[in-house]
């Protein structure tokens, strides 16, 4: 139970980190595959956005439901 409860904090600060800095994200893994863009898309800012919620909706889960299926 203790490494659901701390992946679980991993999975919510990773998406925290997703949701609010969406562009610091892009400049780590895709700036350099790029060669006339110096920022991200709006897609790529609401995709990122999207994927943070799920990831912090996913770390939620695995901190409450050891608790609750005990």
């Amino acid at each position: 139970m203790f490494w659901y409860i701390i992946c679980g904090i991993i999975f919510i600060l990773i998406g925290i980190f997703a949701f609010f800095k969406p562009d610091l994200i892009w400049e780590l893994t895709e700036q350099w595959k790029s060669y006339y863009t110096d920022e991200p898309s709006d897609l790529y800012l609401l995709s990122t956005k999207i994927g943070g919620g799920i990831f912090i909706l996913l770390g939620i889960a695995a901190v409450v439901l050891p608790f609750i299926l005990e």
